[in-house]
């Protein structure tokens, strides 16, 4: 399929590829899971369908896919520089004229492609999943799908009915142990226990349905005569269903807008300044966190390659912070935008000048200055802490040596 390539570059797109998708997954995994157990127990305490999670879940998909995408941009462009670098393969490609720009040429041709399904995400795929999953939430929480009675509790339904199970078998089917408590408009009250019920559908009112119970005693109590009590072996007792408030349109939040409606609402005139200082608040957030992958591989390159007869993995978790840092700027940066406290650009924009000059000189100090690294003070720093981390642990471990050695002598 790559056949096309040089050789060098279907190498580097080899060494990019793997490890860029594998933490891309792993990243996706971690951030889903930790959501989805949320989730079971949100959804578990609403009493909705189990099946109502995993719908939740893939509409958190694309947000996840956006902050994954980035990172698994710039670990997998670090790690195979880091290996080309350890294994002196990098030294190689440099002596026989290959400079770094012509070595991140399939790096750069992969970070367009993922630019572009990032920018089709946060502009397009993300608002309306976002928009999506609050609508699921909210008819989870107003029962709109299906949530069920809990047992052993006492449930309101259409507010003059009070319901109560003792214990429910055959996934709901088969209910034990009822007691309902009915309130009419006439201040008549219908106190009814039963062995046994089910819930049955009507046909010809969705809104209705049927409580059938069999065995069991109502009590009418009419506030002003002697209460009446009346056995059963069965009784159906129609149960009219809470009317649910339709969810409201798209477009509340100026995060749930798409790309053309971003930009009709935030230079409109006829919008209130906080909808427009939002609007564009959220475009260029949005903006410029895709932008901010075409540094990546310059970023990747200048941490990625460790001092020389050096295996530090430094850089590593240093690209990690700085990416998670910046984002978490970004995202104060459109807050504080959002509110008319700032102008969008210079708070969104100023951060990623700043960032992008410390990428390209850290870039520069690698790719053009003989000898040059761009964390070397930092590389010093951790290799002599972890020096002296390494001298304590080996003191404590030969006095235990010792330790063990004269306990011995003297048994």
């Amino acid at each position: 399929m790559l056949n096309f390539l040089p050789a060098i570059d279907r190498y580097i797109f080899r060494l990019v590829i793997v490890p860029m998708l594998g933490v891309f997954a792993l990243a996706a995994s971690l951030l889903t899971l930790d959501k989805m157990l949320r989730l079971l127990d949100f959804v578990a305490v609403e009493g909705g369908p189990i099946g109502v999670v995993f719908k939740m879940l893939a509409t958190l998909v694309p947000e996840y896919a956006s902050l994954a995408i980035p990172l698994g941009l710039l670990l997998g462009i670090l790690l195979a520089f880091r290996k080309l670098a350890t294994t002196s393969e990098l030294d190689v490609f440099r002596a026989v004229g290959l400079s770094y720009g012509r070595l991140l040429r399939v790096p750069y041709i992969i970070t367009m492609v993922f630019m572009a399904i990032n920018v089709a995400l946060v502009f397009f795929v993300q608002p309306v999943s976002r928009f999506t999953y609050e609508r699921l939430e909210y008819e989870l929480r107003s029962g709109a799908l299906g949530a069920s009675i809990k047992v052993g509790e006492f449930t309101t339904l259409a507010d003059r009915m009070a319901l109560r199970i003792e214990e429910s078998e055959d996934d709901g089917r088969r209910l034990i142990g009822i007691f309902a408590r009915v309130a009419n408009d006439k201040g008549q009250v219908l106190s009814i226990s039963a062995r046994e019920g089910s819930f049955l559908a009507t046909t010809d009112d969705p809104d209705t349905i049927i409580l059938r119970l069999t065995e069991g005693t109502i009590v009418q109590d009419t506030g002003n005569q002697t209460p009446r009590v009346l056995t059963f072996t069965r009784h159906d007792l129609p149960i009219d269903l809470p009317a649910i408030e339709e969810f409201r349109a798209r477009g509340e939040d100026e995060r749930e807008y798409i790309l053309p409606e971003l930009l009709r609402v935030g230079w409109a005139d006829n919008q209130t300044e906080t909808k427009r200082d939002a609007s564009q608040a959220s475009f260029n957030f949005r903006l410029v966190e895709v932008v901010m992958m075409a540094l990546m591989p310059l970023l990747a390159v200048a941490l990625g390659i460790p001092p020389k007869r050096s295996t530090s993995a430094l850089g590593v978790f240093l690209s990690i912070i700085m990416v998670v840092a910046y984002h978490k700027i970004n995202q104060y940066g459109e807050d504080v935008a959002a509110l008319g406290l700032a102008d969008p650009i210079l708070a969104l924009w100023g951060p990623f000048v700043i960032f992008a000059a410390l990428i390209l000189w850290m870039y520069w100090r690698v790719a053009f200055v003989p000898g040059g690294q761009a964390i070397g003070a930092l590389e010093n720093w951790f290799a002599k802490i972890s020096k002296k981390i390494g001298k304590l642990f080996k003191r404590k471990r030969r006095h235990h040596v010792l330790a063990d050695d004269d306990l011995a002598a003297e048994g």
